[in-house]
């Protein structure tokens, strides 16, 4: 049945960025869904099936948080998103992942969770940067354990800075290890949800798994390896230039974080953030940024990091009576 629909735009030159050099980025989608597309001054009027229209504003909408984060589009950004909107809806997909023994597939649950997933698999080195929720370490980690699976790795390693969230760790009980231990949780916590227990600690008993605090890379260089650096907005530029540089001959490196999170002295510049401008242009690097509208959990998680973002005074509510 036919359908239109209509996106209203920032301006009139974001409509011209959307649609590419001659239209190109236009004809792309208009081919690849089987639409009419129309731009009449900050507007897109688009009309086609209610398939097509609905997955033509995904397309648009995804572009632009693309635009709007990297100040930039490429035919490559339009290709990738169209490959995730299209496959979104399939199962096995293009953008799923196979990460059990049975077959079972980790399905990305948004469209910019799609991205982040196809660019993992198109790129050797990718940064994901966004907020509590959206799924970049989860996500990562599928990917690892879908690579180990297939054999492509032989060897997963998920790094996290052991930062002082307002902690010392002087003042946790027990050794090194046992301090450092509730730093590297949340990283045990996904692998255990997605692989069964009793794997996760085989693998880690012989090495194939291994999950180490940020500063026990240095001198490393591992080769055949998916490597996670998760909270890498705490680590510093000196350290993210560390971890990066230990990638070996068919590594994979992905780098989560979310920089409303820096735990880092104020006077040290967050290492995520410096490699995400030093690196933008770098062919192999994939930059993805998720938003409030991939966050996955509980619904009111979105509404909770708005809400912390939203630095505009509201009015007091008068007292009820």
């Amino acid at each position: 049945m036919p359908e239109t629909r209509t996106l209203t735009l920032d301006s009139r030159d974001e409509a011209m960025i959307l649609f590419g050099p001659r239209d190109g980025f236009l004809r792309l989608i208009r081919d690849a869904l089987g639409v009419r597309i129309v731009a009449r001054g900050d507007t897109i009027q688009i009309d086609g099936s209610t398939d097509g229209a609905e997955q033509a504003e995904r397309t648009f909408q995804q572009l632009r948080l693309v635009l709007r984060k990297s100040g930039k589009l490429t035919a490559e950004d339009v290709r990738t998103v169209l490959e995730v909107i299209r496959g979104s809806d399939v199962r096995g997909g293009a953008t799923s992942l196979a990460v059990t023994d049975t077959g079972k597939y980790m399905r990305p649950r948004t469209d910019g969770q799609g991205r982040y997933v196809q660019a993992m698999k198109t790129n050797d080195v990718v940064l994901c940067v966004g907020p509590a929720g959206t799924g970049k370490t989860y996500l990562a980690v599928g990917w690892a354990v879908s690579l180990l699976r297939s054999n492509t790795v032989k060897k997963i390693v998920l790094v996290r800075p052991a930062v002082e969230a307002g902690e010392r760790l002087g003042f946790l009980p027990g050794d090194l290890v046992q301090k450092i231990n509730p730093y590297l949780r949340p990283l045990f916590d996904s692998l255990n949800d997605i692989m069964d227990p009793d794997a996760v600690r085989k693998y880690m008993d012989h090495d194939i798994i291994e999950i180490v605090p940020l500063a026990y890379m240095r001198g490393r260089t591992l080769n055949g390896a998916c490597i996670i650096l998760d909270e890498g907005q705490n680590a510093s530029t000196a350290q993210m230039k560390m971890f990066l540089t230990r990638m070996g001959h068919g590594s994979k490196v992905v780098v989560t974080g979310d920089m409303t999170q820096v735990d880092l002295p104020k006077t040290i510049k967050s290492g995520l953030a410096d490699a995400v401008q030093r690196l933008r242009d770098v062919e192999g690097v994939s930059i993805i940024h998720l938003d409030e509208a991939d966050i996955v959990r509980n619904p009111i998680v979105a509404k909770i990091v708005a809400a912390y973002e939203d630095d505009t005074p509201r009015p007091r509510k008068p007292p009820t009576r």
